[in-house]
């Protein structure tokens, strides 16, 4: 049982990881311990939103699949902040969470090259020098050697769950968690710690009452994700929204000892940004009442989710704060809301390329990095494949830097700043978003996809088609008329959109919304965006100043003590991401780029 490479974990970030390897030709097998659970939305059921919905677009344009995966199983699409400006603008779908884990199920099965295996991980093999890794052992004793191994174990690695004073050892409610992989790699030297997160109750459909929610309606257009999908024909259900009031506080109020979270039984940091109901309570006591909305989990199910009310009190406790908001009266639970504490690596410990600086060939991706969100996971998983893939093919990694990716972003984060508590993309992270735009990705991507091997010349020719196609509508738009000025002048204007272009251009009303779409943003933001190329210009020349991996930090005079010990611990392959580390001095940067120019002379 020998492959090029294994991939540990078949959540999103193993759904990339190996699809990626055994798509660029490598023999590959994928590791789960239970094949009837791969691509599963454990919690919320839906793909996209801020920041998330850009990194989908950014996977599809090189190469990945969860753009086709949620296209071809959503069931309501909205643009959010439609109304605001293009860098804060996303796409989210819901999904029927049992068509995208038939869909990825069924695309792990036909993909050939690929081999699946039911078992736990509890260890990794070691190469005779001890520096680098060679395979795999399982939970029944299975020794599998490999040129490559990447671990995508999401919350699973030595997982606890939590409902009020009950808990199990488990990485999902009712799944077993992987017990020893853990502890094997804290004895390997890793720094392992632990996270939280969680998840909220589900309810029957039937048992609520409509009529006192609140609508929340998709776009009536479902637009493709993947640059590869014409349209998208499916059902579109409603998503609805209620709040929580005084009454809801108060039972938990009433009973927040009772939480595992404030009873000290958890000891993992859980997400700052998506918290529970019992964090909110405590962390917000002067509000009134919390947003809920209720979002069905698929076609042919009664579950819903209730987004907004993550928690892990006690069971009769959920149901009581559950019955008190407008709406949910008589909800039936079907699922319990519950909390789950596992472990994960300290992203420190990897390079850029998500390859680990303690051992060679070992690649970490996904929640095992610290990161939380099914986007986040499946971009690092698709990275991690990528680059594990370029490293047994003696070529450089795929690093995507800052001014190219949401997916720069997230794993420069990772690897430059590490995470203390479960990290999530959001906008503001990145500094040049601007440039970022969900409807450019493929021109910002795609050509790398090709380089690597997972974009065919087709997918150029479709790429060079399109941006063709956006030339010529801004040519016809400089040439129009309308109202006394060029209809290139209207549309900066912030009162025109594009449609309302059709009667003075009637020949760009042929073209696709897509298209159109890209054109009218291009237009209206073309002053900010050449002002963010400056700032881009000003960034690289500091990424194009490379640090040696062997560089001896020890040697240059007149560092500070902690900037030293910091860059130590990071070891930045540039000075760009040596200024990204958190604390180092501007002084320090100066005192390196001298030391590096002198090495560079000598």
């Amino acid at each position: 049982m020998d492959y090029d490479a294994i991939i540990v974990g078949a959540g999103h970030a193993g759904i990339e990881a190996s699809l990626a390897l055994a798509r660029l030709g490598y023999s590959s097998i994928l590791i789960t311990q239970n094949l009837d659970a791969i691509g599963r939305l454990s919690c919320n059921p839906a793909i996209g939103g801020m920041a998330k919905g850009n990194i989908v677009r950014e996977i599809d344009a090189l190469g990945g699949e969860m753009a086709h995966l949620i296209d071809n199983s959503m069931i309501q699409y909205r643009i959010l902040n439609r109304r605001r400006g293009p860098a804060v603008q996303a796409p989210r779908a819901q999904s029927d969470k049992f068509t995208y884990h038939q869909k990825a199920k069924w695309t792990i099965e036909r993909q050939k090259g690929l081999a699946l295996f039911q078992d736990t991980v509890v260890d990794l093999i070691l190469s005779a020098d001890k520096k680098s890794v060679v395979g795999v052992v399982t939970d029944r004793g299975h020794k599998i050697g490999a040129k490559v191994v990447v671990l995508t174990t999401g919350t699973f690695m030595d997982g606890k769950i939590f409902i009020g004073e009950w808990e199990e050892v488990a990485g999902r409610l009712g799944e077993p968690a992987a017990i020893g992989l853990g502890g094997a790699l804290r004895e390997k030297g890793f720094k392992v710690g632990r996270l939280k997160t969680g998840t909220p109750a589900r309810v029957r459909r039937s048992s609520l009452n409509f009529d006192l929610l609140t609508e929340q309606p998709g776009d009536e257009v479902m637009l493709p994700f993947s640059f590869d999908t014409k349209s998208v024909e499916r059902p579109s259900l409603n998503c609805y929204v209620t709040y929580t009031n005084e009454s809801t506080h108060k039972v938990i109020g009433d009973n927040i000892k009772r939480s595992p979270l404030y009873g000290g039984k958890i000891v993992g940091l859980g997400p700052r940004y998506c918290p529970s109901i019992e964090d909110k309570i405590v962390r917000f006591p002067s509000r009134e009442r919390h947003q809920i909305f209720i979002e069905p989990e698929g076609v042919g199910t009664e579950e819903m989710y209730l987004n907004g009310v993550s928690s892990s009190l006690p069971e009769e406790v959920q149901t009581a704060f559950i019955h008190t908001i407008v709406g949910l009266e008589g909800a039936e639970i079907m699922r319990p809301g519950y909390a789950v504490e596992y472990d994960y690596l300290d992203p420190l410990q990897l390079y850029p390329s998500l390859e680990s600086k303690l051992y060679s060939n070992l690649f970490v991706a996904g929640q095992t990095n610290g990161t939380s969100g099914y986007e986040e996971a499946a971009s690092q998983g698709l990275l991690a494949g990528i680059n594990a893939a370029q490293k047994m093919a003696g070529e450089p990694p795929l690093i995507l830097d800052r001014t190219e990716a949401y997916i720069g972003v997230l794993i420069d984060d990772l690897v430059t700043k590490g995470t203390e508590e479960p990290y999530r993309m959001f906008t503001s992270r990145a500094e040049y978003r601007l440039n970022l735009r969900h409807d450019s990705a493929d021109q910002r991507l795609t050509p790398k996809g090709y380089k690597v091997g997972l974009k065919s010349q087709e997918d150029m020719e479709r790429l060079r088609h399109k941006m063709g196609q956006i030339e010529v509508v801004k040519e016809l738009l400089s040439q129009g008329k309308g109202e006394g000025k060029r209809a290139i002048e209207l549309l900066r204007q912030p009162e025109y959109s594009i449609e309302e272009l059709f009667e003075f251009v009637p020949e760009i009303a042929t073209y696709d919304e897509a298209i159109l779409y890209q054109v009218e943003l291009d237009v209206k933001y073309e002053g900010y965006v050449k002002r963010q190329e400056r700032q881009i210009e000003r960034f690289q020349k500091m990424e194009r100043i490379s640090i040696p991996q062997d560089f001896n930090w020890d040697e240059i005079l007149g560092l500070s003590t902690e900037s030293r010990q910091k860059f130590k611990k990071v070891r930045p392959l540039s000075v760009g991401q040596a200024s990204r580390i958190s604390g180092v001095r501007s002084s320090d940067l100066a005192i390196l780029m001298v030391a590096l120019s002198r090495k560079e002379r000598s």
